[in-house]
């Protein structure tokens, strides 16, 4: 079954229990559009099934508790046996959808269907399927021109394409974002060219921050979550004499902009998301367990106090 097939499985299921997950299901020039916290409510269980969506199936996703005291409240886990297809092929928003005035960064199976990022170079991802199925992050409900834009790209008709929506500053949108703890941990792997392919298996845990009202301070505490909370593990077949050296560049900590909350350094940047040093988006820890040594590699640290600021959780 390919990607797209399983995360339409996971469509299907959030449009039967659209009551009880209190999303709301449309078509739009043909295509199926869920939302999941637009101009509904949506819901934590919505908040799971738009994760698995992204990871188009591939991982799972569940709510736990935080295991750091000064924080407390949940988390989200994540667990997958298919690190690359699930969290690179997939999860990662690397599809900037744009029509007119609509920007929204586009995340799940559609892409590997597509196949037009830098990153399907280096992966052995790219399918074919009768159906795409993509995530949007954005507060605004994709139009007409929208649903064109992303079929032009797409190998089918707007009839087999499925979207699943939700802003940040939700419930769905904000579990979503905190589920991609892995995802950010490989690509960071990625862009400091260790080859992603030696990853066997991946778990990532981080604290579920409290829904934000406005856009600036939901990136704001869902980066924050993952910078300063997010907690990686790897198993790999890697030689640790490469671990050893690319470990420490890996966590958020490695970055010049590391050390304020995310919505100061948006500010800091004039809202320019791309100005901002890209080694930043990455777990604050991650540990490697290599499988062809036995050896464990752990590196970073977590930042309960500037995640207690960003939550807005007091003294």
């Amino acid at each position: 079954m390919t990607l797209n097939e399983r995360a339409q499985l996971i469509a299907d299921e959030a449009e039967r229990n659209a009551t009880r997950l209190r999303v709301h299901v449309t078509k739009v020039a043909g295509a199926r559009v869920i939302d999941c916290g637009g101009a509904v409510q949506g819901s934590l269980a919505a908040g799971l099934l738009l994760a698995r969506a992204c990871l188009a199936d591939a991982g799972e996703v569940a709510y736990v508790p935080y295991p750091v005291p000064e924080i407390g409240g949940p988390a989200v886990q994540v667990t997958t046996d298919d690190p690359v297809r699930a969290c690179l092929a997939s999860q990662y928003a690397g599809w900037q959808v744009t029509a007119g005035k609509f920007f929204a960064m586009g995340s799940g199976p559609m892409r590997a269907l597509a196949a037009r990022e830098e990153i399907f170079q280096h992966i052995s991802a790219k399918e074919e399927s009768p159906f795409a199925v993509g995530v949007l992050e954005t507060h605004k409900h994709p139009t007409e021109e929208v649903i064109a834009a992303i079929v032009a790209k797409l190998p089918l008709v707007a009839e087999h394409l499925t979207l699943l929506v939700a802003p940040t500053s939700s419930i769905a949108g904000t579990t979503q974002i905190v589920a991609r703890s892995v995802e950010t941990a490989l690509h960071k792997l990625h862009e400091l060219k260790f080859d992603v392919n030696q990853v066997v298996s991946g778990y990532g845990i981080a604290p579920l921050p409290p829904v934000a009202t406005d856009f600036v301070q939901a990136i704001g505490r869902t980066n924050d979550a993952i910078l300063y909370g997010a907690k990686v593990v790897l198993w790999v077949r890697a030689d640790d004499e490469v671990i050893e050296h690319i470990g420490p560049k890996v966590p958020s900590a490695a970055s010049k902009d590391h050390g304020s909350p995310f919505a100061e350094v948006f500010a800091r940047y004039n809202g320019d998301f791309y100005k901002i040093d890209p080694l930043l988006f990455s777990p604050a820890e991650i540990e490697f367990r290599n499988l062809k040594t036995g050896r464990c590699h752990r590196f970073g640290r977590s930042e309960p106090n500037l995640l207690r600021k960003s939550f807005g959780l007091g003294e």
